[in-house]
C-alpha cells in the first residue's frame, strides 16, 4: 500500500490558541504548515518550534489572504488544506454595539473566512483538498449579548454550505467546527473571576470549558484526506452547549 502524502496546510490565525494547536497536530502527524496572522512575533516563534513557514497578514483583507495563500502554496509545494482560525469576540447587546464594532466583527470573522474560501477555490481545484472554518455554538443557540458575533459566525455556516456545493466536483471539501467557550487568550477575560468561570462551566452539560486541543483535534480530523466523504458539515465541539439541556429548572 502506498503511504499517504504528507499534509501541507495553510492556517490563518496560526499563532492563536486554536490555530497553533492545529499546527502542532498536523506537524505531529508528519505534515507541514504555513502560519499566517497579525502577530509577527508569535508567528515566528510558533513556526520556529514546528519548522514551519509564516507570514504576517491582515486576515480581514481577502486580497492579502490570496497573496499569502499563494506564498504558502509555493513554499510548501502545493496545499492539501486550509483552516481559518482567525476571529474576534464581542459580547454586547445590539443597541450598545457601534457601527465600527459591527463592521470589525464581520471583518475579523466572516470576511476572513471568505478570503480562505476564495483562495481555496483557486489553489485546491487541481487536486482537491479540505477547508475547515471556525463557527461558534453561539450561531446555533440563542445567547444573550452575542448579536454581532453570532451573526458573523452564522454567516460562516452559510458560507460552508454554499462552498461545499459549489466546489464538490473539484473534490474540495468545506466543513466547520462550532466550539463552545474555549480557554484561549481571546476568551481569558470571560473567566477572569471564579464566579464567572463557574457560570460559564455550568452552561456546558459536560461540566468543563473547552481546551484548544479539543477543537484542534476536530479540525485536524476534518483536514485529514482520509475523511474524503465528509463535506458541508458543522461539527459542534461545545461540551453539549448548543444541543443539550440537562437541568429542568
Amino acid at each position: 500500500m502506498t503511504a499517504a502524502a504528507p499534509q501541507r496546510v495553510f492556517i490563518i490565525g496560526g499563532a492563536g490558541g486554536i490555530g497553533s494547536a492545529v499546527a502542532r497536530s498536523i506537524v505531529a502527524g508528519g505534515g507541514r504548515v504555513f502560519l499566517a496572522g497579525r502577530d509577527a512575533a508569535k508567528l515566528e516563534a510558533t513556526a520556529g518550534e514546528l519548522d514551519g513557514r509564516w507570514a504576517a497578514v491582515d486576515a480581514a483583507d481577502p486580497d492579502a489572504i490570496d497573496a499569502c495563500a499563494d506564498a504558502a502554496a509555493e513554499q510548501l509545494g502545493g496545499l492539501t488544506g486550509i483552516s481559518c482560525c482567525a476571529g474576534s469576540l464581542l459580547l454586547k447587546p445590539a443597541h450598545l454595539t457601534t457601527t465600527a464594532e459591527w463592521q470589525a466583527t464581520l471583518a475579523a470573522n466572516l470576511t476572513a473566512a471568505f478570503g480562505c474560501v476564495r483562495a481555496a477555490g483557486r489553489l485546491l481545484k487541481a487536486g482537491g483538498g479540505s477547508v475547515v472554518l471556525v463557527s461558534s455554538a453561539a450561531a446555533r443557540i440563542g445567547l444573550a449579548n452575542h448579536e454581532a458575533i453570532a451573526a458573523a459566525k452564522a454567516g460562516i455556516i452559510g458560507l460552508v454550505l454554499s462552498a461545499a456545493a459549489t466546489y464538490a466536483r473539484q473534490k474540495i471539501r468545506f466543513n466547520a467546527v462550532a466550539p463552545g467557550l474555549v480557554r484561549t487568550p481571546l476568551t481569558a477575560g470571560l473567566v477572569a473571576s471564579e464566579l464567572a468561570e463557574k457560570a460559564s462551566i455550568a452552561m456546558h452539560p459536560l461540566g468543563r470549558l473547552g481546551e484548544p486541543e479539543d477543537v484542534a483535534r476536530a479540525i485536524a480530523f476534518l483536514l485529514d484526506p482520509a475523511q474524503d466523504w465528509i463535506t458541508g458539515q458543522v461539527l459542534g465541539v461545545d461540551g453539549g452547549l448548543a444541543d443539550l439541556k440537562t437541568r429542568s429548572g
